[in-house]
């Protein structure tokens, strides 16, 4: 039960974040273009293409959350969390800008999002809580498909 319940607060949370920043980037289209133009190189810098990017990744969380279509969302969803960690991976080599400028230890927990990606990827055949979870038939041993036959 607590490996059902840990999967599921995992995919929700990594769900719900996708959703916030997509939410952000069509409520909030100013403060979305000046950190597409700190950390992301201008991409997407732009009033039209934030709030379509906003919904395909509202898109994506929400399915994430319900448990959904995971085959093709949790690849899109680790794409996502992997840029995300890429744009401030000095924040998480030097946190306290020891050694690297303008990093922020605020931008550590990148990393951690990253590596739950990995984590629900790895054991998405275990979630039994998705909504696109399958029952897995009982294995069959070796001596009862001897005896029924098989």
């Amino acid at each position: 039960m607590a490996k059902r319940l840990s999967l599921l607060l995992l995919r929700v949370s990594l769900g719900g974040l996708l959703l916030v920043w997509g939410v952000n980037k069509v409520v909030n289209i100013d403060h979305s273009m000046a950190i597409a133009e700190n950390f992301y190189f201008g991409l997407l810098a732009a009033e039209t293409w934030l709030p379509v990017a906003g919904v395909v990744q509202m898109a994506v969380g929400l399915l994430i959350i319900a448990g959904f279509a995971r085959r093709w969302v949790y690849p899109i969803q680790l794409l996502l969390n992997g840029v995300s960690l890429a744009a401030v991976i000095a924040s998480v080599i030097d946190p306290w800008g020891w050694f690297l400028e303008g990093t922020n230890a605020l931008f550590y927990p990148s990393l951690i999002i990253f590596a739950g990606s990995l984590v629900v990827m790895a054991f998405a055949d275990q979630d039994q809580l998705a909504l696109d979870a399958r029952k897995a038939p009982a294995p069959v041993s070796w001596k009862a498909r001897r005896d029924c036959g098989q």
